[in-house]
């Protein structure tokens, strides 16, 4: 049965059972489609949670017993396997995605580890005393790394302070992957405008390394052969003895294995410097507590001051390493609005082939707002996203997700 209304015509939304009973008729199998693919996909995401659940068993209980992932090989597989896993279910054209991603991951490490024996081959001269000169320059004549150490460093005690420049070191082995890792699957536009920065930073770094091969100061400190006349005081590399404090000993153990396999002369810039900042910086404008900010700030400095005090860097390793971060995010912050203006607009990129579609012109609107846009007060109204952009939801009437409005938060 039907409504009549006033003007002859017939509302059959008035009634439920007849309305579902249509829509059975005129479509078919549908509604019984849409179930079986309703619990085709509840299937697989309780078999990612599962496998996911497993991963970091097996994870914690690797951590425990053998450190944390160091060497590149073991990081890649670790990453490849946890990405694996989130695609549990997806389609053909998601794992083709997955796949060409990957190996440009697996290319950008595997050459980083190149550069290791890179300089020797082409007989570039190892920089000790230049880099010792710029440190003393900038502190009046004084090495830091002697400094500190003379003035906090007990081969008797373990401090507090120890435990914290451990802990903080390592990070730099486990946060920025697992940033990259969670980003991809997370929000995959992000994901690409937070590699463009990261590779920038990591060539930079690579080319600085076989043309430019330094010696950090434990090195320059007669901790290796390879420096044959101790440029400044003896130094500790105690890197790894705060771990001996939580009582996890096949930790340092890992990471005097791994160790083994890194460039030493790979400290001009520093990418335990440059990765803490990037991290900061990528999602620095999409958090708006103060609290939250003065934390996250407190990351790089830390990790600065525990470079120095481990003796693994110089201070101009670390400013080095700020810089190259900066210098990567001013570079392709210009080039991407550029970008999404143009593809917001429709225009034809020479490269693609043709417009973008509707998503990802809404994608490169997010990642960056067209230059002059409007400017709201930056209230709470709206979705801070990565890189400070505000995103207020469409109306509900908008077909097409370009119609979102962007605008740049304050």
């Amino acid at each position: 049965m039907s409504v009549q209304h006033p003007d002859g015509t017939a509302d059959v939304s008035a009634c439920p059972i007849s309305t579902s009973a249509s829509a059975d008729t005129h479509t078919g199998t549908h509604i019984g489609t849409d179930i079986n693919t309703d619990i085709n996909t509840d299937r697989w995401r309780r078999a990612r949670r599962v496998l996911l659940c497993a991963y970091a068993v097996a994870y914690l209980v690797w951590f425990l017993n053998y450190g944390v992932i160091i060497d590149r090989i073991s990081v890649l597989v670790s990453v490849a396997l946890l990405l694996v896993i989130v695609h549990v279910g997806r389609p053909l054209r998601s794992w083709r995605v997955l796949s060409i991603d990957l190996s440009l991951y697996a290319v950008m490490w595997l050459a980083y580890d190149e550069t290791r024996g890179a300089a020797d081959r082409l007989g570039m001269p190892l920089q000790v005393e230049s880099v010792r000169d710029i440190d003393r320059a900038m502190f009046g004549g004084i090495d830091p790394n002697v400094w500190m150490q003379d003035r906090f460093f007990s081969a008797e005690h373990v401090r507090w302070y120890d435990v914290v420049a451990s802990v903080v070191y390592f990070s730099h082995f486990v946060l920025p992957v697992a940033v990259i890792a969670v980003l991809w699957v997370r929000r995959r536009h992000q994901w690409i405008r937070c590699m463009r920065r990261f590779a920038t930073v990591l060539l930079i770094g690579c080319a600085s390394f076989v043309l430019l091969p330094t010696a950090p100061p434990w090195m320059a400190a007669g901790g290796s052969a390879a420096v044959l006349v101790p440029t400044i005081a003896p130094l500790e590399r105690p890197a790894g003895r705060g771990w001996d404090a939580l009582q996890l000993d096949s930790f340092v153990h890992a990471w005097e294995t791994g160790r083994d396999w890194a460039n030493p002369v790979a400290a001009m810039p520093s990418l335990h410097a440059g990765f803490s900042l990037f991290v900061v910086v990528f999602f620095f404008p999409a958090v708006r507590r103060r609290w939250v900010r003065v934390a996250m700030l407190a990351y790089p400095v830390t990790m600065g001051i525990a470079l120095v005090y481990l003796a693994e860097h110089w201070v101009i390793d670390v400013f080095a390493g700020w810089a190259v971060v900066g210098a990567s995010f001013a570079l392709w912050a210009p080039i991407e609005r550029c970008l999404a203006t143009r593809r917001a607009a429709g225009v034809t990129e020479p490269w693609s082939g043709g417009t973008l579609a509707p998503e990802e012109r809404d994608a490169a609107l997010v990642a960056h707002p067209p230059l002059g846009g409007s400017s709201g007060g930056g209230g709470t109204d709206g979705i801070v996203g990565i890189g400070g952009e505000l995103l207020e939801a469409a109306p509900a009437t908008t077909g097409d997700p370009v119609d979102r409005t962007v605008r740049g938060a304050r």
